[in-house]
């Protein structure tokens, strides 16, 4: 999962990305990175349908 939320960010440098990624699992790299997405997507469109429903009140 940190993996995955370092290269989100985008501040992982480059040789512990390598080392890292040479251990882990296609599928479970994968199934976390689909999962991290969808939970962020959820969470902006969340805020987003509060933002408007404040708004338009």
């Amino acid at each position: 999962m940190r993996m995955i939320l370092w290269s989100f960010f985008g501040i992982r440098k480059r040789a512990g990305a390598d080392d890292e990624l040479a251990r882990v699992k296609p599928g479970v790299l994968i199934v976390a990175a689909l999962s991290i997405a969808g939970l962020f997507g959820l969470m902006v469109w969340t805020l987003a349908n509060v933002a408007v429903r404040t708004l338009s009140s």
